[in-house]
């Protein structure tokens, strides 16, 4: 396994088009990475160049100890996961998962023994002499990672591999690609535009825009402590709640719904600033706090979804199904200080110390 090193990396199309901007990452050794981003954000060009199959226009890319710039794809020691599969029909699973292996030179018993130990660990060990047309999506995008395990690369890359899966399938290998991860070790870089994929695989998720970083850090972290109001906005489901603002005096600000409380010890803040509660830190009250009149209820089953205004901004609301909650009529709402985030209204910026 190895450490993969971005240094101000930039990608730049015929025509000026900048894809990617001026990233500089760090992947630990043995880390899964997640690249998180809406489509066009540069992602999957990042993860093409780490691979080799786009040229970097300028910036340096290491793996391991080696800088890979001018490095064929074939001799950078990773192996790559598609969206597509990328099986070869006419071979069964087994040619499939040893092809890569036999064009290396490698000797026929020790292919058979890595094909067949790949196998078991991805429970495909009953399909190796099927072609790709006779399985499922699922057991197809289990022989792509196979592929991938038996070159036994320095680095997994994987492109938007569960994509073309139904939901509940891409449940079911989500949980599948965290487990093979935590048996191999493997440094590991998942690009998705899913945020649920990326909180559930990554130890460290990179957050993407308009071909910049806009954040690096734990899913936790990310989510709890969003540096952008991008992030914010992206990250969550449903989205945090934004609404414009105003400091009125240390530790309070003023919504278009009323005074709300915010923690100063952790903003730095004045004047206009947006501020931003996500929908499971508003909790109902029986008395005080402030006024809401939720005007569409949606049962989820072990939550509700309260929809509704604060002031002149909608708001979402998360509250565990329990109790009654009748729509448009009044309840009250309060807000824990240390929930609410405070960004920069030109910038978008978090305000966080």
């Amino acid at each position: 396994m190895a450490t993969v090193e971005l240094t101000n990396i930039k990608k730049i199309y015929a025509g000026g088009v900048e894809a990617v901007r001026d990233v500089s990452l760090t992947v630990p050794n043995g880390s899964f990475t997640v690249l998180l981003g809406p489509s066009g954000c540069g992602k999957s060009t990042l993860l093409r160049m780490i691979a080799g199959l786009e040229t970097i226009t300028s910036g340096t890319c290491k793996i391991g100890e080696r800088v890979v710039n001018e490095i064929e794809p074939a001799d950078r020691d990773i192996a790559m996961v598609f969206q597509n599969y990328a099986l070869y029909p006419h071979m069964s699973v087994y040619d499939n998962m040893a092809y890569g292996l036999r064009n290396r030179g490698m000797p026929k018993p020790e292919i058979d023994k890595r094909v067949r130990e790949a196998a078991v660990l991805l429970a495909i060990e009953e399909y190796l002499t099927r072609k790709p047309r006779a399985l499922s999506g699922g057991q197809r995008q289990r022989v792509a990672m196979g592929r991938a395990i038996v070159r036994e690369p320095q680095v997994f890359l994987f492109d938007e591999p569960l994509s073309n899966l139904d939901a509940k399938l891409r449940v079911t290998m989500r949980l599948e690609i965290k487990r093979l991860h935590n048996r191999l070790n493997a440094t590991s870089i998942f690009v998705t535009h899913d945020q649920v994929e990326a909180m559930t695989l990554a130890d460290q998720v990179v957050v993407m825009n308009s071909g910049r970083i806009e954040q690096i850090g734990a899913p936790g972290e990310v989510y709890k402590h969003p540096a952008s109001r991008f992030v914010a906005s992206f990250i969550g489901s449903p989205a945090m709640n934004l609404m414009t603002g105003k400091i009125v005096e240390p530790g309070v600000v003023e919504t278009p719904g009323g005074k709300l409380p915010f923690d100063a010890k952790r903003f730095s803040a004045s004047g206009e600033v947006e501020v931003g509660i996500r929908p499971e830190d508003i909790h109902t009250a029986s008395s005080g706090g402030t006024s809401f009149t939720p005007e569409l209820v949606e049962e989820l089953g072990a939550t509700r979804l309260l929809h509704g205004n604060f002031g002149s901004t909608p708001i979402i609301v998360a509250i565990p199904a329990s109790g009654t909650v009748h729509e448009n009529k009044e309840m009250r709402l309060s807000i824990d200080a240390q929930a609410v985030q405070l960004f920069d209204k030109a910038t978008g910026r978090s305000l966080a110390r």
